[in-house]
Formats: structure tokens, C-alpha cells, sequence
């Protein structure tokens, strides 16, 4: 399949939340585990509806953090389906970080998910 011709193959806002204390360490930085399932739940929303129906993470690979993110930065993570196999689907996932009473914007992380379309009794399906 040519990802350019599928409707979901530019970026799209897939989820915005911000961090708060409880998701930071000692020094104020948000943990990454916060970040990687605010991608996961981001990727999750693209792959299902791509899937037209649920579908598990199965891999999560070329993550690269490049900055830290803060308490009270607003954090976008935007998803492009790159490819869709006979039963997966696979998602780059780039977060970014708008500053606390700042108007910066920086890319803080990035990644790829892979998810399987699932049926109802957990095995996988095809995607349609």
C-alpha cells in the first residue's frame, strides 16, 4: 500500500495533555514512561481508527527522547500511519512540547508503534 495516497498519511493532532507533578522526578522532569504512553494512547487512536475497530501494541521502536519535558508544558503528540500490513499497522509518533508561559515549541520525542487489529477474543484480524 502507498502510505501518500492513504488519508492518514500526513501528521494529525492525536492527543494533548499536560503533565503535572506526580509525573515527574526529583529534578522536575517528566518521566519518560509518562511521555511513551501519552504516544501509545496517540498511536492507539490513529491505529484504531485506521483498523476501523480495536487493536493491541505489540512494538515500540526508534524511540529518541531529544529534550526533557517540564511540569505544566502542554504536550502534543501527532501521528502518521506509515504503513498497514494484512493485520498491523505502524505509526510514527512525534511529541511536542509547548513551554510553560513561553511560546516555544519543541520536539521533545519521536518514535514508531506497531499495532495488531484484534477481534473480539483477542486474535488477530485483518485490516480492512
Amino acid at each position: 500500500m502507498n502510505t501518500q495516497d492513504h488519508k492518514y498519511s500526513r501528521p494529525e493532532p492525536a492527543i494533548r495533555n499536560m503533565p503535572l507533578p506526580g509525573d515527574a522526578n526529583a529534578n522536575g522532569d517528566i518521566f519518560g514512561g509518562w511521555i511513551l504512553s501519552q504516544m501509545d494512547l496517540a498511536g492507539s487512536i490513529v491505529a484504531n481508527e485506521r483498523a476501523e475497530g480495536r487493536t493491541v501494541t505489540v512494538a515500540v521502536e526508534g524511540m529518541k527522547f531529544h529534550r526533557p519535558v517540564f511540569v505544566g508544558d502542554t504536550v502534543s503528540c501527532y501521528a502518521r500511519v506509515v504503513r498497514v500490513g494484512s493485520t498491523s499497522i505502524t505509526v510514527d509518533i512525534e511529541t511536542v512540547a509547548k513551554r510553560r508561559n513561553l511560546r516555544e515549541e519543541v520536539t521533545v520525542t519521536e518514535g514508531t508503534f506497531t499495532y495488531v487489529a484484534i477481534d473480539d477474543e483477542g486474535n488477530p484480524r485483518n485490516v480492512k
